[in-house]
């Protein structure tokens, strides 16, 4: 019986997961904190793994758990992640697949940037209440000076990212688990005139997002999403079961 690897921590990850539970089917999924573990069936079929791994430890994974092929359905944003896991089922010759996200609608009012850095370099530029919804990894983007004093950060709540926002300078900490409504963000944007996030798709909650900064009257500052191609989740779902 073939046993499948799932990186995830995504709606996508989570999908699939609830797919193999639902179908019998057994499966590991990767994921990197515990409020991605939290978010997963509990089954036995879908084994949950925790943590962060590098090429050398993902490539050991995969031949220890004997996967017959990994469904890569990480975060669109987890270039070096995406790049760890490509390599490691190249030098295991592990089948991959590229579960990919439903791309948003292009938003005509907002301004796309094509990395957070450069995104981080026009908040320096305008003046204003700044929100920022891009997660905390991108967050030392901003800790230039002056920045933080003038910024809200929503973020999840885990103390030790909670710290590194407050050594950073941000005082204005919002902490939380997304996808966030659109009543929530508004509430959040109050005050803002500006809000930076990412292209994260219905699933990530960017519509609400976007509406809410059309409601208080903020301007969306918006980084693209890196190129790639792949398999939609409905296909992924299929080849499953043909696997099987």
């Amino acid at each position: 019986m073939d046993n499948f690897l799932i990186f995830g921590g995504t709606t996508e990850g989570r999908v699939l997961a609830e797919y193999c539970d639902k179908n019998g089917i057994y499966c590991t999924v990767s994921v990197a904190t515990e409020y991605g573990a939290e978010l997963l069936p509990k089954s036995d079929y879908v084994k949950i793994e925790t943590g962060r791994k590098d090429c050398g430890e993902i490539s050991d994974f995969i031949v220890l758990g004997k996967f017959s092929a990994v469904f890569d359905a990480a975060h669109p944003y987890a270039e070096e992640l995406r790049k760890n896991i490509v390599k490691a089922c190249g030098d295991t010759k592990t089948a991959y697949y590229r579960v990919i996200r439903e791309p948003s609608p292009i938003c005509k009012e907002a301004l796309y940037f094509d990395t957070a850095a450069m995104a981080a370099e026009y908040a320096c530029k305008v003046g204003g209440r700044i929100f920022i919804a891009t997660g905390s990894k991108e967050l030392p983007l901003f800790m230039k000076s002056g920045l933080p004093e003038r910024c809200v950060v929503r973020v999840l709540p885990d103390e030790a990212i909670l710290k590194q926002c407050r050594d950073a300078g941000f005082s204005r900490i919002i902490s939380g688990k997304g996808p966030f409504s659109f009543e929530e963000n508004v509430k959040d944007f109050e005050g803002c005139g500006y809000v930076i996030t990412k292209e994260s798709g219905s699933t990530g909650g960017f519509e609400e997002k976007r509406r809410a900064a059309a409601a208080v009257g903020a301007k969306l500052l918006i980084i693209k999403r890196p190129s790639e191609s792949g398999m939609t989740l409905s296909e992924a779902e299929k080849l499953i079961s043909v696997k099987m």
